[in-house]
């Protein structure tokens, strides 16, 4: 199954739509995203479409072969497709206004990285969680 990003005209994702692998093979049988791209605007009548990858977050691919890593992130509604880093981007977390767009992961992060795991006496995980009032980083009691 592949998927592809209905993008707007400014980018924006509007949906994502799934397309049985079949629909985007070459004479070859490799997969061919302009081959999915034509198959979609046939059955939409819409030109604008970019192919994602389920199993690709922050720049990794979740299985073994880092080679399949695609596009940075899975697209999503309200995504944006960067053309130059030819990547789809989360939106800014609500909220989280000094979240800052990592440039190799193209995820929003926080301005001082979590700290490294702490655990109580016990060995229970100590939670943490981002304070956006101090700025900084918060043990859950």
């Amino acid at each position: 199954m592949a998927n592809f990003a209905k993008l707007n005209e400014n980018n924006v994702v509007l949906h994502v739509e799934h397309v049985d692998n079949i629909n985007i093979l070459d004479s070859n049988g490799l997969e061919q995203e302009d081959i999915g791209i034509e198959y979609l605007k046939q059955i939409h009548g819409w030109p604008l479409w970019k192919k994602t990858s389920y199993n690709t977050v922050g720049g990794k691919y979740l299985l073994e072969d880092q080679s399949k890593a695609f596009r940075k992130n899975l697209a999503g509604m309200g995504f944006i497709y960067d053309v130059n880093k030819d990547a789809f981007i989360p939106p800014k977390p609500i909220g989280l206004d000094s979240h800052i767009l990592n440039k190799e992961s193209c995820l929003w992060e926080p301005p001082i990285p979590r700290p490294e795991p702490s655990y109580d006496n016990q060995g229970n995980l100590i939670r943490t969680y981002w304070d956006e009032n101090t700025l900084s980083w918060k043990k859950e009691i």
